[in-house]
């Protein structure tokens, strides 16, 4: 709901602040005192196109706020939300500036936002009806929208888009393994020859580690058998071949020769320690001479060095490609054969996918024929009880006709299987043509008002009571009762809905924008008093000329000042007779 609405050098207003209604409020003034610029004030906080001829003469820019009663749960919060903001104390800001030079610049609750954002939030809130405005009814997106909202279908709307994000998972799914299958098929190959070449050579953990150092043991073999010979020979002559000549005694025949010495003494154990140790020493020489051996032994069996060097390419290579370590190639390896076993596994589960896509569009088809049938019906009844509604706004034979068609190839999209058209015939014999292209600004305007008093009353909201008792032939007066959540409330505003009309069909439609504003708030632009004194809050737009300028000033009226400006749009003059006319007409103008 629009609380306030502020507006600095816009046209010839230079300074305006309205508070409208939480019901009703009419907008009244002569011919050019700038009502206008009020209603394209609300269409800048909208995100309607800036237009820089609109600012006030000798100022920099022109501009405008909104400020909205807000549930935290409604669409508007939740859009907010997604953009990283919050409502403040239950408020929305909604502001605009236009400068003479640049871009204009929107903000929500002080923030900078882009005006796509604006309009997003500004959508959820306001509704305009006007010449201009109101051709996005033309769009049959809006239209199949509105007669959704009219038909109380949203569990018929809720089960179809389930099953139609569902058909469109699977769908993108399916899309997917398909374009996969040539390529699976080559990775497929792929891994089968990379498995078999690992196979093939079946390295083992830490087998390269090994390999190279044999490879180093045997091109090395002359230096290190030269090496051991020496040492042995040094050590104990007795381990090498019987050929090797060898001059000086080893370090194990003096040992012997040493302990045998000692032991030759024979006093009183005298030498028993060093003999022992001699002996553990000769223990530890023997060892040592024996791994010495082992060596000369081995070098014995040295293999042959082309083979040792093919197994050690082999597995460099298969390091290179799947490593860098022989265990990375052997996990490579591993996790190989399970995808090898769900590729070869692939087209069983795109036929099992395909099965699940033709169930999926079943149900959504079966959802989508559910939701056709509520709106055709739907359609049925807003299409006469439009047309009752216009005949009561002075356009006698005027008529809407809601089409329905169901495709006849069944193709869905994201709302069903419909096509929903409006189709307006604004007087008898005149074909059925498209909304948006077949009326004026005035017949648009209200049949935008009977369109939105159905719908009130299709939701079993208070205006739609009142309206079904008014219908009945009802006289009892009662006051109009607001629902108390005013933040609730959508905002929808009226331009030029009583162009052409007079009379008895002025005080209709007057009563019927009373009876919409019990469910919604109201904000109507008009020069008929007949209308006009249904509202709950009048304002007034004045002109005043002065200095050489036009000023245009904002202000509300009630009580004698209201009855004052019921006369001037009554007779033109204040008169007498005018003002009782006035007063009785306000009299009479209560639901």
């Amino acid at each position: 709901m629009l609380e306030e609405l502020e507006v600095r050098d816009l046209g010839p207003i230079h300074h305006a602040l309205l508070s409208p209604a939480p019901g009703m409020t009419a907008i009244t003034g002569e011919t050019g005192a700038g009502k206008s610029m009020l209603l394209n004030a609300i269409g800048l906080i909208s995100g309607a196109p800036a237009q820089t001829a609109r600012i006030a003469p000798g100022q920099e820019a022109a501009w405008a706020q909104g400020v909205f009663a807000v549930n935290a749960d409604s669409p508007a919060a939740h859009i907010l939300e997604d953009a990283g903001m919050e409502l403040e104390d239950g408020q929305l800001f909604l502001a605009r500036s236009v400068p003479e030079q640049g871009r204009s610049r929107s903000l929500v609750n002080g923030h900078t936002m882009p005006r796509t954002l604006l309009a997003d939030v500004s959508a959820q809130l306001v509704t305009i009806h006007g010449q201009s405005d109101q051709m996005r009814m033309a769009a049959p997106a809006r239209q199949r929208d509105f007669l959704d909202r009219y038909a109380g279908d949203g569990v018929e709307l809720d089960a179809y888009r389930l099953a139609w994000e569902r058909l469109q998972e699977l769908d993108k799914r399916l899309t997917q393994l398909s374009e996969q299958q040539v390529g699976a098929l080559q990775q497929a190959d792929y891994l089968r020859q990379s498995i078999a070449r690992i196979d093939q050579v079946a390295p083992r953990a830490g087998e390269d580690a090994e390999l190279k150092e044999h490879r180093d043991r045997i091109e090395h073999a002359a230096q290190i058998g030269e090496g051991v010979t020496g040492a042995l020979a040094a050590l104990d002559a007795s381990q090498l071949a019987a050929d090797v000549d060898v001059d000086a005694p080893s370090v194990a025949a003096l040992l012997d020769q040493a302990i045998q010495s000692l032991q030759a003494v024979g006093v009183n154990d005298l030498f028993d320690d060093p003999i022992q140790r001699l002996r553990s020493m000769s223990a530890d020489l023997s060892d040592l001479v024996f791994g010495l051996a082992q060596q000369i032994d081995g070098e014995g069996e040295s293999g042959d060095l082309d083979k040792l060097n093919a197994r050690i390419h082999d597995i460099e290579e298969l390091k290179e490609r799947w490593g860098p370590t022989i265990e990375d190639v052997l996990a490579w390896r591993e996790q190989a054969g399970y995808d090898l076993e769900d590729m070869d596994a692939s087209p069983e589960k795109v036929q099992a996918l395909r099965g699940e896509r033709e169930e999926a569009h079943a149900l959504a088809l079966e959802a989508a024929q559910t939701l056709s049938s509520k709106r055709q019906e739907a359609g049925k009844r807003l299409s006469a009880q439009v047309s009752e509604e216009l005949n009561a706004l002075a356009m006698s034979g005027a008529a809407l006709s809601v089409q329905v068609a169901a495709r006849a190839d069944s193709r869905l999209d994201a709302h069903g299987v419909d096509d929903v058209s409006f189709l307006f015939t604004p007087f008898p014999g005149s074909p059925q043509l498209p909304m948006g292209s077949s009326a004026s600004g005035g017949e648009l305007s209200r049949l935008m008002l009977a369109m939105e008093l159905v719908a009130a009353e299709a939701k079993g909201s208070p205006a739609g009571k009142s309206q079904a008792k008014a219908k009945k032939g009802s006289n009892a007066a009662s006051a109009a009762s607001h629902p108390t959540e005013l933040g609730e409330r959508v905002t929808f505003i009226f331009d030029e809905v009583d162009a052409g009309v007079g009379g008895k069909t002025a005080v209709e439609l007057g009563k019927r924008l009373a009876l919409l504003a019990q469910s919604a708030q109201v904000i109507v632009v008009t020069h008929l008093a007949q209308v006009a004194s249904w509202a709950d809050r009048q304002f007034v737009v004045v002109k005043e000329s002065g200095s050489g300028a036009t000023n245009t000033s904002v202000e509300e009226v009630s009580e004698a000042k209201r009855e004052q400006e019921i006369a001037r749009m009554l007779a033109g003059s204040e008169s007498d007779t005018s003002l009782q006319h006035a007063r009785e007409l306000l009299e009479s103008s209560r639901l």
